[in-house]
């Protein structure tokens, strides 16, 4: 069947790389976001890591820690916050932020700590700023919990995401294995006083 040209025209580059950070918000979670957060938390995992990790567990991982009751248990807890990035038109969710208690292996724990246990965006809306608010945000909010030290941990071989994590002022402070469907992989851990 042939289609004529208007029928494969996109109203909207849909690939294009977005620009301007003006056109989004950041909001507070709260009850009735797990779905959103879930949606985007496997898309951006599964947009990140296709083709570097393996497919089934890649899968498996999305299924089990990106279910809304994920995102649901950490919105129920005092010490947790969970920041949203919404384009301002339409409302779409585009990415997120996660703090929660820090439960990675340091050689120095302190009462203070607290984990961005998440910081995902989908690919067409990095490089606007969007990631930076985000982090900006996840800071702030640290902060007015008391918290001293922001701690996170990322696949080793990221190196787009530990340059980020660099430029927002993390270093590397230690290493762990995390569990990806079914394989071991080594992240760093990377932290940063606040």
């Amino acid at each position: 069947m042939l289609m004529g040209p208007r029928a494969v025209q996109p109203r909207v580059a849909t690939t294009e790389k977005v620009r301007l950070k003006d056109e989004f918000r950041l909001r507070r979670c709260g009850a009735g976001d797990e779905q959103a957060l879930s949606l985007v938390g496997a898309a951006t995992f599964l947009e990140a890591f296709a083709g570097t990790l393996e497919g089934r567990d890649i899968l498996l991982h999305c299924q089990k820690q990106h279910a809304p009751e994920v995102y649901a248990t950490w919105m129920a807890e005092t010490s947790s916050r969970i920041y949203i990035a919404e384009s301002s038109q339409g409302g779409a969710p585009v990415g997120y932020a996660v703090l929660a208690e820090a439960k990675l292996p340091v050689a120095d724990p302190q009462l203070t700590d607290i984990e961005l246990k998440r910081i995902y965006l989908l690919h067409r809306f990095q490089g606007c700023g969007l990631g930076r608010a985000l982090m900006e945000q996840s800071i702030e909010a640290a902060r007015e919990m008391g918290r001293k030290r922001l701690l996170l941990g990322v696949y080793g071989r990221n190196v787009g995401a530990i340059a980020f994590y660099e430029r927002c002022g993390f270093r590397k402070v230690g290493e762990r294995t995390f569990l990806v469907g079914t394989t071991l992989h080594e992240d760093a851990v990377m932290g940063r006083e606040i």
